[in-house]
């Protein structure tokens, strides 16, 4: 079962269960999930081959889904409303084409369900080069990942990856190699012929990023026809980590709704 954390046990309501993209994992999500919690449960989780979830030799969106379905009948909770960001934005609409009766709202953050070309070579090449087991420490490890990725914010966002390994030095939570020989499966669209979700759908965007374009909307309407795309200004991918409070209002207004 998915590793997982919740909030706001007790409240009214289905859970808010919350979806983390590539290489992140439920950390990501925490502050925005106690501010949430006064309102709704929360469940983040951990996707498999990442955080502390289960790594699996196999992944893939529908197999991604199935694993969010189990850990919701684990909890005990017959539908949600169901948020992922980009790769867990990807889950979260699989899951509710495959699982609609289980997602009562939907909600994606600046992904579209086509597939996308490859982009993240990079920062495969800076995780591969970073044997963990030999740093002394992450400022270490920082300066290692410095000659492929110079972005600090996105070198601290990887490095939380980083996991202290008993016998010594670092390890990886991720699995990476699994990842790694997944990557064109994470790229894939996740929507069939003929799929379509039925209850209400809500796609925020980052007005600075270019994950969904306008020429998206079609193919969202086509497979989440209730869709309603919301543009949140001056952010880039990161929606939540650069524009926390205007999307959590744009959510709450969808959730009240």
């Amino acid at each position: 079962m998915l590793h997982y954390k919740t909030f706001g046990e007790g409240n009214d309501g289905p859970p808010l269960v919350i979806l983390h993209g590539l290489f992140g994992m439920l950390d990501n999500w925490q502050t925005l999930a106690r501010r949430w919690a006064e309102q709704h449960t929360l469940v983040l989780a951990d996707l498999r081959n990442h955080g502390r979830s289960p790594h699996e030799p196999d992944m893939n969106y529908d197999l991604m889904a199935t694993d969010v379905a189990e850990l919701l009948e684990e909890l005990g909770h017959d539908r949600c409303y169901l948020l992922g960001h980009s790769m867990g934005g990807k889950v979260a609409m699989r899951t509710a084409l495959k699982f609609p009766g289980l997602v009562e709202k939907l909600i994606v953050v600046d992904i579209a369900p086509r597939a996308y070309a490859p982009g993240h070579a990079t920062i495969f090449a800076a995780l591969e080069a970073l044997d963990p087991s030999t740093v002394a420490d992450r400022k270490e490890a920082a300066a290692q990942m410095a000659n492929y990725v110079n972005d600090p914010g996105i070198q601290l966002f990887l490095l939380k990856n980083l996991a202290r390994d008993p016998a010594g030095g670092y390890r990886w939570r991720m699995n990476l190699p699994v990842i790694a020989a997944n990557y064109d499966e994470l790229i894939s669209g996740v929507a069939g012929p003929g799929e379509r979700f039925p209850h209400p759908a809500l796609f925020l965007r980052g007005g600075n990023s270019g994950y969904v374009k306008d020429d998206d909307l079609p193919l969202i309407k086509t497979h989440f026809p209730t869709a309603e795309l919301v543009t949140v200004a001056d952010a880039g991918h990161w929606v939540h980590a650069e524009r926390p409070t205007e999307l959590m209002a744009a959510v709450d207004a969808f959730l009240a709704g």
